[in-house]
């Protein structure tokens, strides 16, 4: 595998994920008891659970990341707003909100840059981490790069590929696109369907800086399997 990050710092790139509309309160808890024990470095979570999850973490690092006009994000910008202001009085430090994409395949670009200021604006004034999912699988090409260029304008903390909830989810390509625009300018979070330890590295290898997955415990555990493994064999 070569040299890659200790297990800690793999597991830190994990957004530890349930956001399933039946969730219940015990999948929740025990969604917060694992984020403790691998030490991820979030739980991604449904605005609704954000002061639960908040008291389940108390006492550690782990951040709680609330959902914004999720999944779809047909929900107007007083709306979303109003929802991660709600969020963070509740305990969020990071917030994931869904774009208007009716408004891009409309080409109202200043409507969404509108949005990402407004929200963006909102978590830069109280120290939270700002994630805006474009939600790839309905996207163009060309319609990813727009919002990497209004991205790159906002300085959001992160772009996302999508929701989980879409048709597709993450792919390299589009992760490539996206930092082929923003550079370092902003950082790219790959989220849906990465579910295998191969997958994981492939992101980062193409240079996301955090992923969003629902097997958090299984890549953490087989990646400190395999740096066991590499420890054992022959230099």
């Amino acid at each position: 595998m070569g040299v890659g990050p200790t297990a800690d710092e793999f597991a830190q790139l994990i957004d530890h994920t349930n956001l399933h509309a039946a969730a219940t309160r015990a999948e929740i808890e025990r969604l917060c008891a694992e984020a403790r024990e691998h030490h991820f470095r979030m739980v991604a979570i449904n605005q609704v659970q954000t002061s639960l999850c908040r008291k389940l973490l108390e006492g550690s690092d782990v951040h709680v990341g609330a959902a914004i006009s999720f999944p779809l994000g047909q929900t107007s910008i007083q709306s979303k707003v109003f929802d991660t202001e709600d969020a963070i009085r509740n305990g969020a430090d990071e917030i994931d909100y869904v774009i208007n994409i009716t408004e891009l395949k409309a080409g109202n670009l200043a409507y969404l840059r509108k949005e990402m200021d407004s929200i963006v604006q909102v978590c830069r004034d109280r120290d939270v981490l700002s994630k805006v999912i474009f939600e790839n699988c309905y996207l163009t090409p060309d319609e990813i790069r727009t919002m990497s260029e209004i991205a790159v304008q906002v300085r959001p903390d992160f772009i996302k590929t999508s929701t989980g909830f879409g048709t597709g989810g993450a792919t390299i390509e589009d992760v490539r696109l996206m930092k082929s625009v923003v550079g370092e300018t902003v950082k790219v979070k790959a989220a849906g369907g990465i579910r295998t330890l191969d997958q994981a590295l492939s992101f980062i290898d193409a240079g996301v800086q955090r992923i969003g997955t629902s097997s958090g415990v299984g890549l953490v555990n087989a990646y400190s399997a395999r740096i066991s493994e590499d420890s054992k064999a022959p230099r």
